[in-house]
């Protein structure tokens, strides 16, 4: 007994597989992330570095030449890219495609605790080594600006009000603010420092001794237990001013006989603008598989929200919004797979005249479909164009089965079956040619998976979910198509207006295709030639044919970047 019999004699069972492949199918479709491509990009660390006062001379031959020797030894790495500027060190080591990144970031982090010992011993901060890769890049760009209001109390504002708000959002994993920080900046004369016979490491060590909290310990009464906190950090411009930097038997030298103490930015080298306007961004970072459709659909509605609170002169827009382009390819391809899907109806409605027939692929298809969304959920992927792609063109494939189950059982019903033994015979009949069609073309996309390199990487989610919709409606096909034909079928007692008005052109077309096939049947050898010629014909035109790994698209935006000599 096959699962057709089975299905015929417990429709039932069949109707509920059916339905827990949808449920589970919609699970899976809730927890999908959406990204405009699969996640293929290669693992990446950046090791940073930052040394005040030092310019890019010696950054390079202290700093960013020790560790790119140290970090050249890891295993994987594909190549490594540096700059070196002053005060800092930015070095990018990429690897293969198939080095797992938390292995690469250890492997470095370990590499460049080892050359800690080669740095310079004065550097601000032991190197600092992070990942990164696509899904660190801020999906959404907001910008915030005033006329009357400094960049200073605009990054104050984005951190304190806007960011608190939007980092709540399910899905986001952080805020990040680009603008002017609050710093204490210390301008010294370099005549005042001579005279006192003081340098820069005095003036330092004076910060690093007087501007520090101690732990203060407790007080202890007969009921009473006080901790004691002693207040040593600096925070206005007069405790600065005021810092004793040197102490002699006749005088004490403060940090105002040297220079001056000013609240202000704490970088000056960078700003953004809009239309000639100062601002401050703020990007909104997503989580890794996280659904940044949403996420964008959130934040906007919590920018409106902020809106109606903020000062009047302080202007927020988002400056750029990278899933637009996520929104406008999904959708594309939403609007090709139902176009798909409204052309096979009409097709088998033009093929088998009957209403009913036409419109079962509309429960055959979805059921595929939906149940495809919950492999991609166990693989790991998410919903983007290339697996919406698959979808499309699983449209045309799930329907086969489901086609020639239909067809032969409406032949066995033509011919006088009844319904029930007409579809037990039919689906009977070709049992193993629907499994042997529907594992054929699973092989043919599968071993898209085995593929290497960045292309391998890319179309591995196609052939996964292609192959997973053909295997999941081979099931339905054999399953849930034969008692459909049951329920919904009408008994056979003549066919239609439409139908007796188009069958001579069918019946004409099958008689000139038996025809022309006894004809070729004389000249069997035609057949190698045409496809000796078909294959050079391919071979001649697709040679001078350009080659890309995806289409060149216009997304209205510019980006140039120019390097001046320094100074």
């Amino acid at each position: 007994m096959n699962l057709s019999e089975i299905s015929l004699k417990r429709p039932v069972l069949a109707i509920v597989c059916s339905i827990i492949i949808l449920i589970f199918g919609a699970i899976g479709f809730t927890r999908l992330g959406v990204r405009e491509y699969p996640a293929i990009d290669p693992a990446v660390v950046n090791v940073r570095t930052s040394y005040t006062g030092a310019n890019a001379e010696i950054i390079e031959q202290q700093i960013t030449e020790p560790l790119e020797k140290a970090v050249n030894g890891v295993q994987g790495v594909r190549n490594i890219t540096s700059s070196s500027a002053q005060g800092s060190s930015n070095i990018t080591v990429e690897f293969n495609l198939e080095v797992d990144l938390e292995r690469a970031a250890n492997d470095v982090r370990e590499k460049v605790s080892q050359a800690l010992n080669t740095l310079p011993q004065d550097i601000d901060a032991p190197p600092i080594v992070a990942k990164a890769d696509s899904d660190s890049d801020p999906i959404i760009f907001c910008q915030i600006q005033s006329q009357t209001k400094s960049l200073l109390d605009l990054t104050n504002f984005a951190e304190n009000v806007i960011q608190e708000r939007i980092q709540t959002i399910e899905g986001v994993s952080g805020i990040n603010v680009f603008g002017r920080r609050y710093s204490m900046r210390l301008w010294i004369d370099p005549a005042k420092l001579a005279a006192y016979k003081l340098t820069i490491p005095d003036i330092r060590a004076a910060l690093d001794r007087e501007n520090i909290e101690l732990p203060g310990g407790k007080v202890r009464g007969n009921t009473t237990e006080m901790t004691v906190k002693a207040y040593g950090k600096l925070t206005t411009e007069e405790e600065f001013n005021n810092l004793i930097v040197k102490e002699e038997a006749s005088r004490i030298i403060r940090f105002k006989d040297l220079g001056s103490a000013e609240l202000g930015p704490e970088n000056e080298e960078s700003m953004s603008r809009k239309n000639n306007v100062p601002s401050v961004n703020i990007g909104v970072v997503a989580q890794p598989g996280a659904n940044q459709i949403a996420i964008a659909d959130e934040v906007y509605k919590r920018l409106d929200e902020i809106k109606k609170d903020m000062p009047a002169d302080i202007l927020l827009e988002v400056g750029f919004d990278r899933t637009i382009f996520v929104r406008h390819a999904v959708e594309e391809v939403k609007e090709t797979l139902l176009i798909a899907v409204g052309l096979v109806v009409i097709i088998i409605f033009l093929f088998f005249r009957e209403w009913s027939i036409a419109l079962r692929p509309l429960i055959d298809i979805p059921v595929s479909l939906i149940g495809a969304f919950f492999i991609m959920y166990l693989a790991g992927f998410s919903i983007n164009v290339l697996t919406m792609l698959s979808l499309v063109l699983a449209t045309g494939l799930v329907v086969d089965d489901g086609i020639v189950v239909t067809e032969n059982i409406y032949k066995k019903m033509e011919e006088g079956m009844d319904k029930y033994k007409a579809a037990k015979e039919g689906s009977k009949e070709i049992y193993f040619a629907v499994i042997a069609t529907s594992i054929t073309l699973a092989v043919v996309f599968l071993p898209i998976i085995f593929l290497e390199g960045f292309v391998g990487r890319l179309f591995r989610e196609f052939g996964i979910v292609v192959a997973g919709a053909v295997l999941i409606s081979a099931f339905v096909s054999l399953t849930l198509t034969p008692v459909l034909n049951i329920y919904l079928t009408s008994s056979h007692k003549g066919h239609s207006w439409f139908y007796r008005k188009t069958e001579p052109f069918f019946v004409g077309l099958e008689n000139g295709y038996r025809n022309t096939l006894r004809s070729f049947m004389k000249v069997r050898w035609l057949a190698i030639v045409l496809v000796l010629a078909c294959v050079g014909l391919i071979l001649f035109i697709g040679k001078d044919l350009p080659s890309e790994l995806a289409p060149l698209e216009d997304r209205g935006r510019l980006r140039a970047s120019i390097l001046a000599p320094e100074g």
